[in-house]
């Protein structure tokens, strides 16, 4: 039996909907705590700054601080300060207080997340143009949905990922899930080998195939945006399909 000493959790569908704990989470979470097993929040969100992300864990009872949350916003700012990129940014307004842009000269990058709203034709055409003409693309994500507010699936920032790739025949450098850089710098932090580590989420492709790729456990809930049959949608099968939080931790503690 595989041994689990580090667990790294979704967020959006894993752990909250909306803005209440999905079922027995937030005990879920304690357990792991209680029992001195060290785990940090990874999420591809990108439409909340972490600020935002810890304070809303912290309301529902979970005790967070920012160090433990794992963004692609974050992974994109030390991107851009070290290779000394000006960006255009094709994100949620609430984001750029994680990403500290510098400003002054001319794009010559452009960083893609969940817009929201601010998705409109001018703005992704001129996303188009830079790329076209040069400019490194960086995706902080390539989801294809997230279950909304309303409880219905909506578009992630996959699809307009994808939509810049097909128009400037270029690929985009993912900073977020699944890449093996963004979940190695939170294995790095955990200070858990990947072969002991699990990752725990509601997508199947970003959550745990990524995780698999990697050498951790892939355990994928059916909270969120699951639907059934998702398990199978991947090459590799999850090391565990379980139905919420709860089982999964359940699933970690037993291998201990």
């Amino acid at each position: 039996m595989v041994k689990i000493t580090g667990v790294l959790l979704d967020l959006s569908g894993v752990v909250f909907s909306g803005d209440e704990a999905i079922g027995d989470a937030v005990a879920s979470i304690k357990d792991l705590r209680t029992n001195g097993i060290p785990f940090r929040f990874v999420t591809n969100t990108t439409s909340k700054p972490v600020r935002t992300l810890a304070e809303k864990l912290r309301r529902l009872g979970i005790d967070a601080s920012e160090e433990d949350i794992f963004t692609p916003a974050s992974a994109a700012r030390k991107l851009v300060h070290e290779r000394g990129l000006s960006p255009y940014l094709v994100v949620h307004p609430d984001l750029l207080e994680d990403l500290d842009v510098p400003s002054g000269r001319n794009p010559d990058a452009v960083i893609v997340g969940d817009a929201g709203q601010t998705f409109s034709y001018d703005v992704l055409n001129t996303a188009f143009r830079l790329i076209n003409g040069g400019a490194a693309f960086i995706a902080l994500a390539r989801n294809r949905t997230f279950r909304d507010a309303d409880g219905q699936l909506s578009l992630d920032a996959g699809p307009f990922v994808v939509a810049l790739e097909f128009a400037t025949r270029s690929e985009a450098f993912l900073v977020g899930k699944p890449s093996a850089s963004f979940y190695a710098a939170a294995i790095a932090d955990l200070g858990t080998p990947a072969c002991e580590t699990a990752m725990i989420g509601d997508d199947a492709e970003s959550d745990v195939a990524g995780a698999l790729e990697l050498g951790m456990a892939g355990l994928l809930v059916r909270t969120g945006k699951y639907k059934d049959g998702d398990e199978f949608r991947i090459d590799r099968k999850p090391t565990a399909t379980v139905p919420d939080l709860r089982r999964a931790v359940n699933w970690v503690l037993d291998r201990m």
